[in-house]
């Protein structure tokens, strides 16, 4: 199997292009300072708000991404036993055009846009989005999120949906498809499920723990695996050199 088999990339961004564990743990900071959790490591901290995540969007699926992240706020604000505001819990919930991109993300996806169509599937909602989006300076072929689902990954619902509509709008079948995504947990179990080929963007190849991902009850497979996004596309360059076709 080679990366050029494939012709579209389906993307989880979060964890994967974006790097949302240094967001999520910014935006936390006045919350952390305030319960005078100083002392907790940012992986604990960051388990903490997977815990809350998770459960929140099992619970509420329909939300908007950036209102569930307000709601996870004021969670994790009862739990510390602290008092916040709807402003406090709300300037939270619309962080994410704060998160920062990885700095590979934006070189690496101009170089494989030249050879494959590019597909986001994310649990953010389409405002959000559209930060993100400006920060990694790419035009998807396709953008799906939780917000036109009406669900949040790991359902399944979530890649019925993508499948539906690539075959639909693209006439792209599942072994034109590799599923790109940092998270074992929202991607990379319920892709398995789907049969559909993976590549494990190992962001926390340096880093013990799940961070602010549940943990999978075993060991994903996955047919490639990078510790970069520049990594991914020098392999798909090597391949070309090497004869693989384009």
């Amino acid at each position: 199997m080679k990366l050029s088999d494939f012709k579209v990339l389906t993307f989880d961004t979060y964890g994967t292009l974006i790097d949302w564990e240094t967001g999520i743990y910014n935006g936390l900071a006045p919350l952390v300072e305030k319960a005078g959790l100083e002392d907790r490591t940012r992986d604990q901290i960051l388990m903490n708000f997977a815990e809350h995540e998770s459960d929140q969007q099992a619970q509420t699926p329909a939300m908007v991404y950036m209102q569930l992240l307000s709601v996870v706020y004021k969670r994790l604000a009862k739990e510390w036993d602290v008092k916040v505001t709807d402003e406090e819990a709300n300037i939270f919930g619309a962080s994410v055009p704060d998160w920062p991109e990885f700095t590979d993300s934006p070189r690496a996806l101009q170089y494989l846009k030249k050879h494959f169509k590019l597909v986001t599937l994310t649990n953010c909602d389409r405002l959000s989005y559209r930060g993100s989006n400006l920060r990694l300076r790419i035009e998807y072929d396709a953008i799906y999120t939780a917000q036109d689902v009406g669900s949040y990954k790991p359902d399944p619902r979530n890649f019925e949906y993508m499948l539906r509509r690539l075959q639909e709008d693209f006439g792209f079948e599942k072994k034109d498809i590799l599923h790109t995504a940092q998270s074992l947990f929202h991607d990379h179990a319920p892709a398995n499920q789907f049969g559909l080929a993976g590549a494990w963007i190992d962001r926390r190849h340096a880093d013990k723990g799940w961070g602010a991902t549940m943990p999978t009850p075993g060991m994903p497979k996955y047919d490639f695996r990078f510790e970069s996004m520049i990594a991914m596309a020098k392999a798909h360059q090597a391949e070309l050199r090497a004869g693989g076709h384009d």
